[in-house]
């Protein structure tokens, strides 16, 4: 800009300079009047002034054109800049939900992801509360129902990604008589969850069969009721994938002797059974957005890579301690039922199964139902 002002500047003194050596040469050669040569003078001007003005307006357009690109490279690398050193904090419970994201860890482990993550394994899911409503866990793969919880409790502080695993929940024991949910009666059930999906899951189940005698029995972690199992064969218990599959390694006096999915589908209004969702803390979704964005696209990657890549799958589940053995993991992967379910299909599947819950227990669900911004992503 300043130079094309520059060249203007210069080519009006050259103009007023012309103008001005014509004068004195044709008052030398002939007699003219002033009105003449004012005209004359007026109009020379006029002319260059126009053509250099011209010039100048081009110059300035371009100048301003490769400006403006200029500019608008150097807010995008800002804002790339930016992105790229935004790390988001991932929180997950060990199990379905982290199998589905080892091989997105294993990618932002290796600096080949395009966000920056970092993840933590909890064994809890009050842990993953406690991170978000803290402020430390920007993302989290929770139980179905503690997203609902979270909603309430956050007075609508976050909102559902996606949906990362269906129906998991087995029953595993070495009873021959348990065949079904109505089995139940009179018996006691090992189980984990307390307060979270298996609870209410199994709490619906004995309502809809009608079974009022069946004692359940609560462990903090799958791993224990697995080494109760291994003690003690004819104990009935109910295990989410993987440890199912991990019990009956271990001990051949038990098996699967039936999937609550199946259960599930006998009693309910069509809704499915779902067991993790992902949330995102709207603090963080404001002020980063594309980063949320970046890992919903990464999170689905690594759950197909989970499904169509299972030994590689299986070898980072043994890596990140999840499962000992990759062997047992790669058993376990077909039956973990990952998915990557957002927009409104998650919407659908999610508000079904929490409205049953709603309907049997308030409480499952911290009291109300989320209403439709929970499941919008702004």
């Amino acid at each position: 800009m300043k130079k094309a002002l520059s060249i203007l500047c210069a080519t009006t003194l050259f103009v007023s300079t012309l103008v001005g050596c014509g004068n004195t040469e044709k008052e030398q050669s002939a007699p003219v009047s002033e009105e003449t040569v004012e005209a004359t003078a007026e109009e020379s001007n006029k002319e260059v002034t126009e053509e250099a003005a011209e010039e100048v307006a081009e110059e300035v357009a371009e100048e301003t054109t490769e400006e403006t690109e200029e500019e608008k490279q150097t807010e995008e690398a800002s804002a790339e800049e930016t992105s790229n050193s935004v790390t988001v904090r991932v929180g997950s419970l060990k199990g379905p939900t982290t199998m589905g994201l080892v091989n997105l860890m294993k990618d932002s482990e290796n600096g080949e992801s395009a966000g920056n993550y970092e993840f933590s394994m909890k064994t809890q899911p009050d842990e993953i509360m406690a991170g978000v409503v803290s402020g430390d866990i920007d993302i989290a793969l929770v139980p179905a129902n503690m997203a609902s919880v979270l909603y309430n409790k956050t007075e609508g502080g976050v909102s559902l990604v996606d949906i990362n695993t269906l129906g998991v929940l087995y029953c595993v024991t070495g009873d021959e008589s348990v065949k079904s949910v109505k089995d139940f009666a009179g018996k006691t059930v090992v189980t984990t969850g307390q307060g979270a999906s298996p609870e209410y899951v199994l709490r619906y189940l004995l309502d809809k069969n009608g079974v009022t005698d069946c004692n359940i029995e609560f462990k903090s972690e799958a791993t224990e009721i697995a080494a109760l199992l291994q003690e003690e064969s004819s104990k009935v218990a109910i295990l989410p994938q993987p440890f199912a599959t991990v019990a009956s390694a271990k001990n051949e006096a038990v098996s699967v002797a039936f999937d609550l999915t199946d259960e599930w589908d006998k009693v309910s209004d069509g809704s499915k059974l779902l067991t993790g969702v992902t949330v995102v803390r709207n603090d963080f979704l404001n002020e980063h957005n594309l980063e949320v964005q970046k890992f919903i696209e990464e999170h689905k990657a690594s759950a197909d890579k989970a499904i169509s890549d299972v030994e590689g799958t299986a070898a980072l589940v043994e890596e990140y301690g999840i499962i000992e053995k990759k062997e047992i993991a790669a058993k376990a992967l077909p039956s973990c039922n990952i998915v990557c379910i957002s927009g409104d299909d998650a919407k659908t599947a999610l508000s079904g199964y929490l409205q049953v819950l709603f309907d049997q227990d308030p409480k499952s669900v911290g009291g109300n139902l989320p209403d439709d911004a929970f499941y919008t992503l702004d």
